[in-house]
């Protein structure tokens, strides 16, 4: 592999449409890049998703491509419809079952195959710790570490399990920031000892039980690097996660086009700047312009030495150990077996059997409180 085809294999990207077009047969072919995402604009039906997903492959013309969605369930749901979707990940943790988490995302990871989806960003590792925080809500299996790390656990657990990468997020925490990271840069001001004991648990925990991934948050932790965000912080990438925390996992970014990133520093300055900073893969969610940009400034910057091809092999590496782990050999997906799989009874049933165990905790809490109010 050159390293040109390394380069590229650093890259996730997003596109437009719901077809493999020439023109993004061409980009593929040319950038080589390591995986694509999916988004609800990418997707229609299951046939369609077949489709797309083996065309997708077809292009990448030596390594197999991770195709990765986030399908955390609830409001952030890309999959169409057929499909089981999941409520979120605040129901499961009220029904504080591990059983029915690991069964949950072991269903999700059997629809995602079934399509050609071979990673899910989840499971969410933030703990909902701040009720102004406008991104994390419900999304978060709830208000305290521990039920994060159990639940959070048992859904990589339940994805990797069944062959897909499976991906915590978003280092080091984005649970106590009253701000969207989507929109503007959050600034977290909590001590470090206040972030080891409610931020850093989850993901200590995920480590510890060996999770595939990580994708890392667009916040400025003023406790761990008071300059940086943690995408483009060697503190807290490099010396934090790979050295103290010792994960030697695939570090993905958060969207390099989100507003807290491309508002300070710009596509380019950012992804030489993660890669400085540990991170092995810069995911580009939409723009083709800006995706093209990034690949020239890696390009020029492992050119130049500022990016040394030891620190390039080192995550090329990586990425070509998570796939040989879960995508090889590759094998092209067919419409019946995933009209089989995808959204069949057996799902359905579950899915009503969470929805019944949150309905009956709700019922428990109402009446422990009546009880309460009660003055008894």
């Amino acid at each position: 592999m050159t390293s040109r085809d390394k380069i590229g294999q650093l890259f996730m990207v997003g596109f437009l449409g719901t077809s493999v077009t020439p023109d993004l047969a061409s980009f593929i072919k040319e950038y080589k890049p390591g995986g694509v995402i999916l988004f609800s604009r990418n997707l229609e039906s299951i046939e369609q998703m077949v489709n797309l997903t083996n065309d997708l492959q077809a292009c990448s013309p030596h390594s197999p491509l991770l195709i990765s969605i986030d399908q955390e369930g609830g409001r952030v749901s890309r999959l169409p419809k057929g499909f089981t979707i999941f409520p979120p990940c605040d129901v499961l943790g009220r029904c504080n079952s591990t059983e029915l988490a690991y069964a949950a995302a072991a269903t999700i990871a059997k629809e995602l195959r079934a399509v050609g989806v071979n990673m899910n960003m989840a499971p969410v590792l933030d703990v909902n710790s701040n009720p102004d925080n406008p991104v994390i809500g419900d999304r978060a299996f709830g208000t305290t570490p521990d039920v994060v790390c159990e639940l959070g656990m048992a859904t990589a657990a339940g994805l990797q399990g069944n062959r897909v990468v499976a991906c915590g997020k978003h280092f080091p925490g984005h649970g106590d920031t009253n701000t969207d990271s989507h929109k503007e840069l959050p600034v977290v001001e909590a001590s470090r000892e206040r972030l080891e004991t409610i931020e850093f648990p989850p993901f200590r925990h995920a480590i510890a039980q060996g999770i595939a991934s990580m994708m890392t948050a667009h916040v400025l932790y003023r406790a761990l690097d008071p300059e940086l965000p943690a995408t483009l912080s060697p503190a807290i990438i490099n010396s934090f996660l790979r050295q103290e925390l010792k994960y030697d996992g695939v570090v993905l970014t958060d969207d390099l086009e989100m507003h807290a990133i491309i508002d300070h520093y710009g596509v380019e300055d950012a992804a030489v700047r993660a890669v400085l900073a540990g991170c092995d893969v810069l995911l580009i969610c939409k723009d083709r312009d800006r995706e093209v940009a990034a690949f020239g400034a890696i390009e020029q910057a492992v050119a130049s030495g500022a990016i040394s091809m030891e620190r390039l092999n080192v995550s090329a590496d990586r990425i070509a150990r998570l796939k040989d782990r879960f995508i090889k050999p590759y094998k092209p997906v067919t419409v019946s077996d995933a009209r089989l799989i995808a959204g069949c009874q057996s799902h359905q049933s579950l899915l009503r059997t969470i929805e019944q165990v949150d309905a009956r905790s709700f019922q428990v809490r109402d009446q422990k409180f009546e009880v309460r109010g009660s003055g008894f």
